[in-house]
């Protein structure tokens, strides 16, 4: 028998509504930022933060914990941050 509607997502010990999105826990770890998990029909799907490869010798994770940035070499170092594409940013399904 098949249920009328969309289905939830148990994930750990919640549950989540079709198309809501989350960071999951791990125990001891805590919540992972740099992983989002969302629910479609009854299924979790679960991906990593895509980020471009940083192609410098001295990378921050300042502004983003899960992806690195090069830093200007012209500009003080809690300025210095290379500009990224919007794109690079956006979480990919």
């Amino acid at each position: 028998m098949q249920a009328d509607g969309p289905r939830a997502c148990r994930f750990g010990r919640r549950w989540y509504l079709n198309n809501e999105s989350w960071h999951p826990s791990v125990p001891p770890f805590g919540e992972m930022k740099c992983i989002l998990c969302w629910c479609v029909s009854g299924e979790t799907h679960c991906q990593r933060q895509e980020c471009p490869p940083a192609a410098c010798t001295s990378p921050t994770r300042r502004d983003n914990p899960c992806c690195t940035k090069c830093r200007a070499p012209d500009a003080p170092p809690d300025v210095r941050e290379k500009v990224h594409d919007a794109r690079a940013e956006a979480w990919s399904r």
